[in-house]
């Protein structure tokens, strides 16, 4: 069984500034550990040093018995077997299901892959003998490599992510499948692979309810050694063993390890920080105190020569007292605070008579009034964020009616940050040009948001959880009364996601969310469940079971 152990670590960004400083835990054999820290803190460069794509500065990273790595943004980087096999990039194949699992596959099976593709495009394109050979030697490596073992497990995984055998689900090109599935597939591959230690990088992602729960129980059930990043507040009080806080220093983050679980991890982390405080306030204090009797022995000793030992003995003292220096800084804590105004519409914000969007679901009946807080739930793929889309008046395939009523101004949080109006540009130029904030205005606005030394940088450069920020900031200066907020707490921090969660309550508009975070749709007032099987109904509580039978609405309600 494996284990991963990091000691002294440090690492500086390319502009000078120390993200890392003297990071040091340890992942013990059959562990399943939460990463947890500020958006930019430095997790996901951690992630990154243990799997050795970036090197740091000082320090060692430790890993026994075989690393498998599921990083942030799956799918990215997938190339397809041409490319692997050597072939231009424009004339290639876009990435498979194969390509994706073998992307994620031990080192040796991915190069027995790649071998074998290259001697069968060689024998595609000159079928002679030496060709047929270097085939025949290709299959027989993949074999020694393990390459049939291999694709018997990926039968399981694609029958478990996507109810298709390998076989037929081998050639399906990734970006087909949801993001959901991307990760369901990866995860099945990653827990039932030889590796013993595992990075999951956001696991938890685009995966709805049952997918979460079913992560939840493989990470308590696996005996693997399991070192996860998630923002999921329900998923790290189920799941996580241990936590390890990255906390941002004035010298860089350092990390805590709380040997408990996310239950009484907050609870923690205060007493901590209470302790640093009272450590600080007794130093301070003796620093006081010395420096105090110096001065008074100075005087002393100006006028009586028995005192210049005492006096000289007091410097020392105090000398010795300063290079030792300060007990460790108490972390810089978070504080983000989000200032989503609204205002006064219509009673009725939204009102829905047989609506459908084509292919997706069921005629259904809906009335939203001011202030609601509505969270809409459902599976993967059943409309949820196609519906927010056209309330923000996209061009959604539909049938029936809709309207937002009197005043209500939109205004939508997409899922994917996807902005190509962004792309490029910094945040204060934004703030500049579309809300008139010049660079004295536009700092203190940021800085609520935790993004002020972000200021110059490009939104397309930063984290997913500072781009998340970013987007409800411009939705706080647009002055919209109805929120349409698809999946807003998936990148979020959690400083972040009870600042959004506070920000909520004190907004004087309407909100919808499409939401698969059960910590965040506990928050709100009414539910309304998108089946898969195309009916949308009301709930009076979250339902996660979306296979659920359909029940009468309440008032409004969907029918």
């Amino acid at each position: 069984m494996g284990h991963l152990e990091l000691a002294h670590v440090e690492y500086w960004l390319p502009d000078g500034r120390r993200l890392l400083d003297d990071v040091s835990f340890r992942v013990g054999e059959g562990s399943a550990t939460a990463l947890v820290g500020a958006n930019g803190a430095g997790k996901t460069t951690l992630m990154r040093i243990v799997t050795g794509e970036v090197k740091p500065e000082e320090g060692t990273v430790t890993v026994s018995g075989g690393l498998g790595v599921m990083p942030q943004f799956i799918g990215h980087g997938v190339v397809s077997r041409e490319q692997l096999a050597g072939e231009a990039a424009r004339d290639a194949d876009a990435p498979t299901v194969r390509d994706l699992l073998l992307s994620v596959a031990p080192a040796r099976v991915r190069a027995a892959a790649r071998a074998v593709d290259r001697a069968e495009l060689d024998v595609m394109v000159r079928d002679d003998e030496p060709a047929q050979l270097a085939y025949a030697q290709a299959l027989a490596d993949w074999a020694d490599a393990g390459g049939y073992a291999a694709e018997t497990v990926w039968d399981t995984c694609t029958t478990a992510a996507l109810g298709t055998p390998y076989d037929r689900a081998q050639w399906r090109e990734v970006r087909t499948l949801s993001g959901g599935e991307q990760k369901r597939l990866v995860l099945e591959a990653l827990l039932r692979g030889p590796d013993e230690v595992l990075l999951l990088d956001e696991p938890d992602n685009y995966l709805d309810v049952p997918g979460k729960r079913w992560l939840e129980e493989q990470l308590r059930s696996t005996p693997k050694t399991v070192l996860f990043v998630s923002h999921d507040r329900e998923l790290l009080a189920r799941a996580a063993q241990r936590i390890v806080s990255v906390e941002p220093g004035p010298s860089g983050s350092t990390v805590w390890v709380h040997g408990g679980g996310f239950a009484t991890y907050h609870e923690a982390r205060r007493e901590r920080f209470e302790r640093l405080d009272e450590l600080r306030r007794r130093w301070d204090e003796q620093h006081a105190r010395l420096k105090e009797l110096v001065r008074t022995l100075k005087q002393k000793a100006a006028y009586n020569d028995g005192m210049a030992s005492r006096y000289a003995a007091a410097q020392t003292r105090l000398r010795r007292f300063e290079e030792a220096g300060p007990p460790q800084e108490r972390p810089r804590e978070q504080k983000v605070t989000m200032r989503l105004t609204g205002g006064r519409t219509g009673v009725r914000a939204v009102t829905c008579r047989g609506l459908e969007l084509t292919g997706l679901m069921r005629p259904f009946d809906l009335e939203v009034f001011y202030g609601e807080r509505v969270a809409v739930l459902g599976g993967n793929g059943s409309g949820k964020s196609h519906f927010l889309r056209l309330l923000a008046g996209e061009p959604i395939a539909h049938a029936g009616e809709w309207k937002l009523g009197a005043r209500v101004v939109p205004g939508l949080f997409a899922q994917v940050h996807e902005h190509p109006e962004l792309v490029g540009r910094t945040l204060a130029q934004v703030l500049w040009e579309e809300h008139a904030h010049d660079r004295g205005r536009a700092m203190p606005v940021l800085r609520r948001y935790e993004l002020d030394r972000q200021a110059d940088q490009a939104f397309d450069q930063l984290s997913g959880g500072q781009q998340a920020r970013f987007q409800i900031l411009l939705l706080e200066l647009s002055g919209v009364t109805a929120l349409l907020l698809d999946e807003p707490t998936d990148n979020l921090d959690l400083a972040s996601a009870d600042a959004l969660q506070a920000g909520l309550e004190a907004y004087q508009g309407t909100v919808l969310a499409v939401t698969h975070d059960r910590w965040f749709a506990r928050s709100f007032d009414r539910f309304v469940v998108f089946g898969q099987d195309g009916t949308v109904r009301e709930s009076p509580e979250p339902v996660w079971d979306v296979a659920a039978p359909p029940k009468s609405g309440g008032r409004g309600g969907p029918r």
